[in-house]
């Protein structure tokens, strides 16, 4: 079990942004980070985030990758722009390594895969540039892993069964009878 960061380790600027699109889950991850210590600043959306960057660019940042109005490195590169030695951490729950590579080509210091949760979060945005990341506690099931590769595909191909066969290379009522069932833990 790797220990979590201390409040120390944040320094004098303490200011976080979270920008997430999922409301339950950016209050809940708001109150533990302001329990750790951060000043936090919540964000629903790529037009508030890049707002708030610009206007009051912060220390710490959380960033979903995919929000309902746009992909979360656009908050990124405003944030980068605005204040480059901000600690940038993208979230998503669609992780891919073509994602992760964009994320830290454009500035991000670590990709977290959903559901991450604070102490995670935490050891991220304090880690040491030389520091390796520790495995994660819970990680997800290759059947998880599975599920959430097809479902991606599938939102992709607009919820398509037979363009989504098709791209995965699979029979349809195959994918018919995956897409039936519920997700795996």
């Amino acid at each position: 079990m790797v220990a979590e960061r201390k409040i120390e380790d944040i320094g004098a600027d303490k200011s976080l942004l979270i920008v997430d699109d999922d409301e339950p889950f950016l209050r809940r991850l708001a109150k533990a980070m302001e329990k750790r210590g951060f000043d936090v600043e919540t964000a629903g959306s790529v037009a508030a985030g890049r707002a708030i960057s610009t206007a009051r660019p912060p220390a710490y940042a959380v960033v979903d990758l995919r929000l309902e109005d746009g992909n979360g490195l656009d908050v990124v590169d405003v944030l980068r722009k605005k204040r480059p030695s901000c600690r940038v951490v993208v979230l998503t729950g669609y992780g891919a390594i073509a994602t992760a590579v964009a994320a830290v080509k454009i500035g991000a210091i670590d990709y977290l895969s959903k559901p991450a949760d604070a102490t995670d979060v935490v050891n991220a945005l304090l880690a040491k540039d030389d520091d390796l990341p520790p495995p994660p506690e819970n990680p997800m099931s290759a059947d998880r892993v599975r599920w959430e590769h097809i479902q991606r595909v599938y939102e992709l191909c607009d919820r398509n069964v037979s363009e989504t066969a098709r791209r995965l290379n699979m029979h349809r009522r195959t994918l018919q009878r995956i897409l039936a069932k519920r997700s795996p833990k």
